[in-house]
């Protein structure tokens, strides 16, 4: 299978792609394929291709377009042909290729799609509507349109898996011309849309290279300098190590040449942008990237996959904690391979990945792999997919199981990212049923993947035969025994103790209505205490008068919404008397996360009006972690982020726990400042480039002190000001890709011992 059209040199290898075409290729500069061209493409793999069909589709779309233009000043219909030529070159059938030749024709002609059903048929027709029925998607200014596009688009995708691939080749010839855009904030948020949505979801069907292509042209746009400074360090650390890597490839292929067993390799260099989410993600150097460099073996068979580790291992020592089996555990999207990190030549770390031919199609591919003849018709073999692991309903069924709970859009959204994202852990009931999971899933999140009725009645769980925390994340080969109690019931602390959207949905759904009693009563309190601030004895306020001047339809409704923090005490005073102006200390735009404000940066269920809270020392907490509070004798509650260490000292006082979460000032009108940790080459000019790295990453420095300092480097905590978690990440993230970095971490209590 010809994978050209999808990607340039060093195809996609497994789950880390390799490099994409370079985004300065000119769309412009290429002449549009002809009909005939198109044609004769899709006959060379399906000789019985319906020709009429597809050159009458070609010509509907170049007529119907007529004279509309691109952003590239190309004529439009070259758009629609561009998506069904990637559709031909992963082999798809003439219906979907079709389809991507009409896909625009409803959305942006006079066309409805009852002419497309009676000239091309009901299955083009579907499958055109399922693309084109979508509102355009606006990513920033109209998040919860959004969100509910989304949904939309995964219910048609679960009923034909063939709106995903014309959809994913729709966007991905679009982020190849991106560059003609005009609009810088038109490129920001198609690139940022790409990169939280498109890329996943074709992760999640085994669509590698399409995926790497599409989030490395998103990376180009989003963070330009980052991926350069990417591209400039790989390609010093390729010279470095060419000889080696040389070296390497030649024993390989001697090894196997001497063994007998057949194979051919390929090399790959990892994308910029997977090196980018590493540093984002773990607290390591360039260097340390463990699988920068990898050799991919393909063979005959399954056995000749094991005969070939077998015969590395014992020529090179393995990293244990680097292999993986997804031969006998594939992937949720049919990925299958064997991958071991070996200490080869010259000390030389290096990924090696070994696979058969039609794992390797798969694993380029995905679903997309399996389109081919059977019976004399040439479509989707259900049971060859299915026969690797891979089943494209399955896939998408977490999506469909979010709507199933009554997910609102933007929660739906928020938790279908998650799903999207590629790393899993796989775990086993006590009757060895396999439960897929993503990685950092806990007990609770195995609990709901079992069955819903298991998650709402669950209180405990045994890994392994022994008790252990809910907040243990589970590791791959973990056997979980879910401990259940009487009825349903939502467990303390329940946001730190899942993360599939599955478990949270459900577990919502327990607390809701619970949770409106405990607003509304917060929301008591804290009206009363206002009044008694000003002056007024609550007693004497008709409160269902006040709750209307305030526009609330009674008392219950006013109070819900002054617990959740949609209004305020002093908006509910001012309406009822208007001329009472409340004293305030500053403009709560600027408002700091800190202890002083804490009780208005942090709400939670269990709550007591006037509780005393405090942000603790030992992990800071910053808006976007997870947290927890815990009732700590002599202090109220205190805020620790979910993975704090002191937590654990609270593992057996489940009652002490109290289920937090951020309020929306503390989301969008408060800044906090976080502490980063950075081990640097002690040389000439190196704070003028750590400073600079943060700059460029939108961070503002408050503070800095070295704290250690050596012939060879040199140990700085820096104070930045941030807006969130997610900056402090991005930051994290900058500094990690400079040469000058050994290791760059925030700097938390918890990570001290690492």
């Amino acid at each position: 299978m010809d994978g050209s059209a999808l990607s340039a040199k060093d195809k996609g290898a497994g789950d880390e792609a390799g490099a994409p075409l370079p985004a300065d290729d000119k769309s412009s500069e290429r002449a549009v394929i002809t009909r005939e061209q198109l044609i004769s493409k899709v006959r060379a793999y399906h000789p019985r291709v319906k020709s009429e069909l597809l050159g009458s589709a070609y010509d509907f779309a170049k007529t119907h377009h007529g004279e509309q233009k691109r952003d590239s000043g190309e004529a439009y219909y070259s758009h629609p042909v561009e998506v069904a030529s990637l559709l031909a070159d992963v082999h798809l059938d003439e219906i979907t290729i079709v389809a991507g030749l009409l896909h625009d024709v409803v959305e942006d002609t006079h066309i409805d799609i009852g002419e497309i059903e009676v000239r091309f048929g009901a299955d083009v027709a579907e499958l055109v509507d399922g693309v084109t029925k979508l509102d355009k998607i606006e990513y920033s200014s109209k998040e919860e349109a959004q969100a509910e596009n989304f949904q939309k688009f995964i219910l048609a995708t679960t009923s034909d898996i063939r709106v995903l691939l014309v959809k994913l080749a729709d966007r991905l010839h679009n982020m190849r011309t991106l560059h003609f855009r005009k609009k810088a904030a038109s490129r920001e948020r198609t690139a940022r849309e790409t990169m939280d949505i498109y890329g996943p979801l074709a992760r999640r069907v085994g669509l590698y290279q399409i995926a790497a292509e599409m989030e490395d042209l998103a990376f180009q746009e989003l963070n330009p300098e980052a991926r350069r400074a990417i591209l400039y360090r790989q390609e010093e650390l390729a010279k470095e190590n060419a000889d080696d890597l040389e070296r390497i490839r030649g024993d390989i292929i001697q090894l196997l040449e001497m063994s007998g067993i057949e194979h051919r390799i390929k090399g790959r260099r990892k994308q910029p942008y997977s090196v980018w989410r590493k540093l984002e993600k773990k607290s390591i150097s360039f260097r340390d990237v463990a699988d920068l460099f990898a050799f991919r073996i393909i063979v005959r068979s399954v056995e000749d996959c094991y005969r070939v580790l077998g015969e590395l291992h014992t020529l090179w020592a393995c990293i244990p904690d680097r292999f993986r089996d997804y031969i006998s555990v594939p992937k949720p999207n049919g990925y299958a391979s064997l991958h071991t990190t070996v200490r080869a030549s010259g000390n030389r770390r290096v990924e090696l990945q070994i696979r058969t031919e039609e794992m390797d199609r798969t694993a380029e591919f995905g679903v997309a792999a399996h389109w081919k003849y059977k019976n004399r018709s040439y479509g989707f073999d259900v049971e060859s997919a299915r026969a690797v692991g891979l089943d494209p309903a399955a896939n998408l069924e977490a999506f469909a199981e979010l709507l199933q709970d009554g997910a609102d859009p933007s929660e739906f959204m928020e938790h279908a990212k998650l799903e999207m994202y590629r790393e899993h852990v796989f775990a086993f009931t006590p009757k060895g049923k396999l439960i897929i999971l993503p990685a950092g899933a806990m007990p609770l999140d195995f609990a709901y993947a079992v069955h819903s009725a298991v998650g709402d009645t669950c209180v405990g769980a045994k890994i392994n035969g022994e008790v252990k925390p809910l907040r243990r994340p589970l590791k791959n080969g973990d056997v979980v025994e879910i401990i259940r109690g009487k009825v349903p019931q939502a467990i303390h602390g329940w946001e730190a103790l899942a993360i599939t959207g599955r478990a949270r949905s459900a577990m919502r759904k327990l607390v809701r209505d619970r949770e409106a009693t405990e607003f509304r009563r917060l929301g008591e309190g804290l009206i009363n205490m206002a009044l008694r601030r000003a002056g007024i004895d609550p007693v004497d306020v008709k409160m269902n008068h006040t709750a209307r001047l305030a526009g609330f339809a009674d008392r219950e409704e006013m109070d819900e919404a002054l617990g959740r923090g949609k209004i305020s005490s002093n908006d509910v005073i001012q309406a009822a008397f208007p001329g009472y102006r409340p004293d305030l200390a500053g403009d709560p735009s600027k408002m700091r996360v800190d202890g002083e404000h804490a009780p208005l940066m942090v709400s939670g269920t269990d709550m007591s009006p006037g509780v005393t809270l405090h942000l603790g020392e030992c992990c800071r907490p910053l808006p976007g972690d997870r947290i927890m509070g815990v009732h700590e004798p002599g202090k109220g509650i205190v805020v620790h982020v979910a993975s704090c260490a002191k937590l654990a000292e609270f593992d057996d006082r489940p009652e002490l726990w109290i289920d937090l979460r951020w309020t929306e000032l503390a989301r969008t009108g408060a800044v906090a400042i976080g502490r980063i940790r950075i081990n640097a080459s002690n040389e000439r000019g190196v704070l003028a480039k750590l400073c600079a790295a943060v700059a460029q990453a939108n961070g503002n420095i408050t503070s800095i002190h070295t704290v250690d300092r050596h012939e060879d480097f040199t140990e700085i905590l820096m104070d930045i000001e941030v807006e969130d978690l997610k900056r402090l990440t991005q930051i994290l993230a900058a500094l990690r890709s400079l040469a000058v970095v050994d290791r760059a971490v925030r700097d938390q209590e918890s990570e001290n011992d690492e």
